[in-house]
């Protein structure tokens, strides 16, 4: 399977900062998605050292990258940016299968997932 999402190489720059201050250096990147939320669905993302049997593997910018089967046909397609601004900086998710999001901007569901809506 081709890479499911891409990183921008400032969401990459990012995150090795990050490896790096929390000592997670050669942790893996675990990206997932999961019921809840205001439109049903939300993003996790954050550092596992435990690679799953079926999990999907793949490598950029030299981040080891592990997304769950569940999770992978969700966020095919999908760019993981960094932007920095005056009010600090935060990663965004652009996501072609979410046909609904909600402002918080971590929240959304697709045609084929509505996942587990909650109250906002």
């Amino acid at each position: 399977m081709n890479d499911i999402i891409t990183l921008t190489e400032a969401a990459a720059f990012q995150i090795k900062d990050m490896m790096k201050e929390n000592e997670e250096e050669g942790a893996y990147l675990r990206i997932g998605v999961k019921g809840g939320g205001c439109s049903g669905l939300s993003y996790g993302m954050g550092f596992d050292h435990e690679r799953h049997e079926d999990d999907h593997e793949f490598e950029q910018y030299g981040i080891k990258i592990l997304i769950d089967k569940e999770s992978a046909p969700i966020l095919k397609g999908t760019v993981i940016d960094y932007k920095q601004s005056l009010m600090g900086g935060g990663f965004t998710i652009n996501n072609p299968n979410a046909i609904a999001t909600c402002g918080c901007g971590s929240s959304f569901r697709t045609a084929t997932n509505a996942g587990t809506p909650e109250e906002c």
